[in-house]
């Protein structure tokens, strides 16, 4: 009877051969590789050994000093371990105990709460619109546009505070070319949700929203940002948006023309396509510019620090400038270190509600 010789056992003599001479090779440089595996993961190490030793420096140290330091009464001019431990004590008062310091901690998260539903709304929205236009065929001059909206966001913040200050004042050019011309923007602590509330003939809280939360009635929670803090915002939605249309507009041209030409063929229109082929696709884009937004609008400090140090009547004071306040002005580190770890865990919770709302649903 014949044998039938099939395609594996024809191939297995060659495999047999092959693995033969790989161990006779492995046993011949098989100490030598090894070596120069165990080198290659040194020199790994020694090149990222600078970016560790920056981050351990600069990152990991500080922030468990801040820790340590907010456990403890130091008025930031002795060493820091000469002071005495008090443990919690610098959280109760900010958190638990009626005082100044839990009033000033509750208006600054206040303040911050609608700098964040101003700023990050209104930033990521722009950028997306502006994004969507320069990525356009028929646009001309598509390099001086994207040079031109980025340009405010590489330029010193404290100069363009500065600059906004000039604008903003009662005789600047924002006021020249409103139809109201006594504005005082920079100096006005009245709420935006009160002064509407006052066009309607509501000029006080009823009776109910006297009723105290965390130091401040529901009256206070509900002024909105005072007009001084809107100037702030509008500055900083002007000298944010362009670094995130750039994130937008990388997204939007990774995106294969040819998904939206299919969709154009089954006959949808521009908004169609931009709402249920273009959005969806950005989806990931989208979430990390709104948290890269979140955690910018919540260490505000420095358009703070330049233009109203807080005021007026403390309607720009952010936890990241009571946390300068603290240490530097009042001589209160380890309130300041307190204040620092709270907006640590308030930026991590804000950050994680985000990402569940925004969370990918599909399969």
């Amino acid at each position: 009877m014949a044998t039938v010789t099939t395609e594996a056992d024809s191939v297995s003599p060659s495999l047999e051969r092959i693995r033969r001479r790989f161990s006779e090779f492995r046993s011949a440089g098989g100490p030598k590789r090894a070596q120069i595996f165990n080198r290659e993961g040194l020199y790994g190490w020694i090149f990222v050994s600078p970016l560790v030793a920056g981050l351990l420096v600069f990152l990991a140290i500080p922030v468990l000093m801040s820790i340590l330091v907010s456990l403890r009464d130091w008025n930031g001019f002795t060493g820091p371990f000469d002071s005495e431990y008090v443990g919690f004590e610098n959280y109760r008062e900010l958190l638990f105990e009626d005082g100044t310091r839990r009033t000033d901690f509750a208006i600054s998260i206040r303040n911050n709460l609608y700098y964040v539903l101003g700023v990050v709304p209104a930033q990521t929205l722009i950028a997306l619109v502006l994004a969507v236009i320069l990525n356009q065929k028929a646009l001309k001059a598509k390099s001086f546009f994207r040079t031109a909206y980025y340009f405010p966001s590489i330029t010193s913040s404290i100069a363009v505070s500065l600059i906004f200050i000039f604008l903003f004042q009662r005789n600047g050019a924002v006021n020249l070319i409103l139809p109201i011309q006594d504005i005082n923007w920079l100096n006005n602590a009245n709420g935006l949700i009160h002064n509407f509330l006052g066009v309607l003939g509501i000029d006080g809280p009823p009776g109910w929203m006297e009723t105290e939360v965390f130091s401040l009635s529901l009256w206070e929670w509900i002024s909105g940002p005072s007009i001084a803090l809107l100037s702030i915002m509008i500055l900083v939605t002007w000298t944010t948006t362009g670094t995130f249309m750039l994130i937008f507009l990388a997204a939007l041209q990774n995106i294969s023309p040819s998904i939206e030409e299919a969709a154009s063929l089954d006959g949808a229109t521009w908004w169609q396509r931009f709402r249920f082929v273009t959005v969806p696709m950005m989806k990931p884009t989208i979430t990390f510019v709104v948290t890269l937004g979140l955690i910018g609008t919540w260490q505000v400090f420095d358009q703070i620090f330049a233009i109203s140090f807080g005021g007026p009547q403390k309607t720009t004071l952010t936890p990241a400038f009571l946390t300068y306040f603290q240490t530097f002005q009042n001589g209160e580190a380890s309130v300041g270190a307190a204040i620092a770890v709270l907006l640590f865990f308030i930026i991590m919770a804000f950050t994680l509600l985000q990402r569940w709302l925004m969370r990918d649903e599909g399969v």
